[in-house]
This record gives C-alpha cells, sequence and structure tokens, in this order.
C-alpha cells in the first residue's frame, strides 16, 4: 500500500481523497491509502480523513505519495520539497510556472527514483479521445483552437500556462510545435485577457492558439482543422465514460507505483510535458516583448 497526503482542499483535492477513499474496484488505484489531508484553512476532517501539517507529510514514513492541489504559483515549491524528502509526486499541471524549473524537478524525481506525475484530464475526456480517432491518418493543412473562459484567480500564471490544456491537446494530435509568434491583450480593469499564439508543425502546417478569459464569456472550446480529406469545425459527439476523469489519473499514476507502465510511454510522456512548458514558455517570452512593443509605440 502507499500511504498518501492530499495537499490543497479546493475541488480537486476533495475529489482526490474522495477517489482514493472509494477506489475503482479490482485497479492499481486500490493501492493507494490516505493518510491525511494539508490546507491553509483550519478544517480538522474530510470526508473523515485527518488534517496534518506540511512538515508531518514530509517526515511521515507511512507517507509516501503526495497529491499536490495547490494553486499553480506554488507547485515548484510544494512538488520540490516532497521530492526532496523521497516522495511521489501527483501534481495538477502546469508541474512549473517555467520550462527550466519543470526539468529541474522532472531531474530530481529521476535522481531520487520516485515518481512525478503531472496530470492532464483533458486527454481522457470521450470528446478528445473521439476527435483523436477521426483525425487519425489525416494530413493537417491548418488549424484553429480558441478556449474562452471567465476570469482566472490570481496565482493561475500567464495564460500559456494556466491554459496548457489546450496547447497539449495540440501536441497530442500533431506533434512536435514551434513558436513563430505570439502576443496579448490586456485590460487589467475589466478583467480581460486575450493571447494569441501561432504554431507551425514539423510540417509547416500552421496552428492558431486563442486563450480569451473575461468576465460574461462562456467556457467552450471552437475548433477548426482543414485538412487533407475534410475539416472539422466541432468537437465529435462522445457518449459519457463510466469511469471518471480523475479516477482515470488516479489509475495511471498507481499504474506508475507499481511500475506497470512501459518505459517508453513514460518517455514518450516526460517529452510532451516538457515540450509544452517549453512551448508556454516562448509564448509568454513573446507575448511580452509584444506587449513592451506596443506600449513604446
Amino acid at each position: 500500500m502507499f500511504g498518501s497526503v492530499v495537499m490543497g482542499m479546493g475541488t480537486v483535492g476533495a475529489v482526490r481523497i474522495r477517489d482514493i477513499l472509494a477506489p475503482l474496484p479490482s485497479s492499481t488505484a486500490e493501492k493507494l491509502s490516505v493518510k491525511g489531508f494539508i490546507s491553509r484553512r483550519i478544517l480538522e476532517e474530510h470526508q473523515g480523513v485527518k488534517q496534518i501539517t506540511f512538515e508531518d507529510a514530509l517526515s511521515r514514513d507511512d507517507i509516501k505519495v503526495a497529491f499536490v492541489c495547490s494553486e499553480n504559483s506554488a507547485h515548484e515549491e510544494n512538488v520540490r520539497m516532497f521530492l526532496e524528502a523521497g516522495k511521489h509526486v501527483c501534481i495538477e499541471y502546469p508541474m512549473a510556472m517555467t520550462h527550466r524549473t519543470a526539468v529541474d524537478l522532472s531531474n530530481l524525481a529521476q535522481e531520487k527514483g520516485v515518481v512525478l506525475h503531472e496530470e492532464h484530464i483533458e486527454l481522457l475526456t470521450a470528446e478528445y479521445k473521439q476527435l483523436k480517432k477521426d483525425i487519425a491518418g489525416k494530413k493537417l493543412e491548418e488549424g484553429f483552437l480558441h478556449f474562452t473562459g471567465g476570469p482566472l484567480k490570481p496565482g493561475f500564471g500567464f495564460p500559456s500556462f494556466s491554459g496548457i490544456a489546450r496547447l497539449t491537446w495540440l501536441v497530442e494530435m500533431f506533434g512536435e510545435l514551434r513558436v513563430t509568434a505570439a502576443s496579448m491583450v490586456e485590460d487589467q480593469e475589466k478583467m480581460y485577457t486575450k493571447m494569441t499564439a501561432q504554431l507551425m508543425t514539423k510540417d509547416n502546417k500552421c496552428l492558431t492558439w486563442i486563450e480569451e478569459r473575461g468576465p460574461g464569456l462562456p467556457r467552450a472550446k471552437n475548433i477548426n482543422f482543414h485538412f487533407d480529406s475534410c475539416t472539422i469545425t466541432q468537437l465529435p459527439p462522445a457518449p459519457r465514460e463510466p469511469v471518471g476523469l480523475f479516477m482515470q489519473d488516479l489509475v495511471l499514476f498507481s499504474q506508475k507505483l507499481m511500475g506497470q507502465v512501459p518505459r517508453d510511454q513514460l518517455h514518450a510522456e516526460r517529452w510532451r510535458v516538457l515540450h509544452c512548458l517549453e512551448l508556454a514558455d516562448r509564448i509568454q517570452q513573446l507575448s511580452e516583448q509584444s506587449q513592451g512593443l506596443t506600449q513604446d509605440a
């Protein structure tokens, strides 16, 4: 059994505790047990689980795994401390707010001989799985992905990091990408932001990614992928799956803990995570340069 602690008692933290307490029957998730949770708030108990201190979680021998569900800006510090203590870590995306930091954390996990797993439930949705099947074998000519949503709370980072789920979609579907241009429009008083990134595939096909957030904007993904044989403008309908997204992720993480995930799959996942963070870094750099030039003008 892998004794676990959950750090951060927002929506995701509560779901993590729920799923560990009632894992998918006959799955590797049954090898996890929850020993406590960490929160800045004084809650004492949640779903029958006791609140413990960060120091206890780091030092206790019966705690082998940490689920870090804190705000994005705190990810690096929390993950690093758990890794240094020799704990396996499951972290909500993004792992860190810079590519360099993510590389350091990934290397640290390898040095310590522990698992560092970055959650990406957007790759587990039925709609995405169906979309990936639908585009298999098709050659992209041009693509467009526009995400809209409400304003983010402080601590989520630049849109290329807070919205890295969409970037991960693009990399999973179309492979290695490079950033050719990026810009950012921001109105702090109106809590409005719009980031636009121009990406290029290895076959020199253009992809446009837009993250737009502001009051009243619906949470939605608008797509337009033009292939050699068809154009896809809507996410495909897909039946709801019987196993929840976080439970699917929990099973994958526990399979890694048990050594049941093939080495080539682990290598491919590490490459994808770090590549997406490298792209996010570059998008932020170019966007900030563009903002600076606009202000100077």
